[in-house]
């Protein structure tokens, strides 16, 4: 079973779970990331073990090999002695060590076809994740504007809302109501408050003025009467 249809069984194991129950999509996303970086964990977890056992392996082919090279040299000694059947027991052990590499290196095959499998599906499965969390933080945001704007709307329509501002301007209604009451004593009474302040500050200007005047007038006679007396 493929690392992909594990991972859906558990998946969907577990989304029939959260839908029986009413979950939301939100939960319902993070699970099904959750679930994928658990299965990374484990696929890397096993790969490491694959890897490791692989040099394993392999040291073991090398040392099989080693000894098969042994035996023949061994077999070639015993030929040059004249030991025949020296030779022939060392041909067969050679013979068994390379079946031993035989073996160690279909193990060898199995475990790289594993491993090769492992890596190209947890490069299938890292996009996937990626593209589930970029997905996830995108309904994310899309859910925090949506309640915020549930949020200002449902404050729009609150009718606590439209009955403060009603009472606002009920208050803004008396204070114009009142200030209607006091305005309404300068009626009948000819100038109004304000008018005979403006008048007040209309003297005084005309007052200034005139006495700039007079400065101005007299300036000129005190003049000339200094040159006269001089004169005589």
């Amino acid at each position: 079973m493929g690392i992909f249809s594990r991972m859906g069984d558990i998946i969907n194991s577990n989304l029939n779970a959260m839908i029986d129950k009413a979950e939301d999509p939100e939960k319902i996303a993070r699970l099904i990331i959750q679930e994928m970086e658990d299965t990374l964990v484990e696929v890397r977890t096993d790969a490491a073990r694959n890897i490791a056992e692989r040099k394993e392996l392999s040291r073991k082919s090398d040392d099989y090999a080693a000894r098969a090279s042994d035996w023949e040299a061994k077999a070639e000694l015993a030929l040059t002695k004249g030991r025949e059947d020296l030779a022939r027991g060392a041909l067969s052990a050679k013979q068994q060590s390379e079946q031993m590499v035989d073996v160690v290196e279909r193990e060898i095959a199995i475990l790289d076809e594993a491993v090769s499998k492992a890596d190209d599906d947890l490069a299938k499965l890292q996009a996937k994740l990626n593209e589930a969390k970029a997905k996830h933080k995108a309904l994310s945001m899309r859910s925090s504007v949506a309640k915020g704007q549930i949020k200002m709307r449902t404050m729009v329509r609150d009718t606590k809302v439209e009955d403060a501002l009603a009472r606002y301007e009920r208050m803004e209604r008396k204070v114009d109501e009142l200030e209607a009451h006091v305005e309404s004593f300068d009626l009948g009474e000819g100038q109004s408050l304000e008018g005979q302040f403006a008048a007040l500050e209309a003297s005084d200007a005309i007052e200034d003025e005139l006495a700039e005047l007079k400065a101005r007038i007299n300036k000129p006679k005190a003049a000339n009467g200094g040159s006269k007396k001089k004169a005589g």
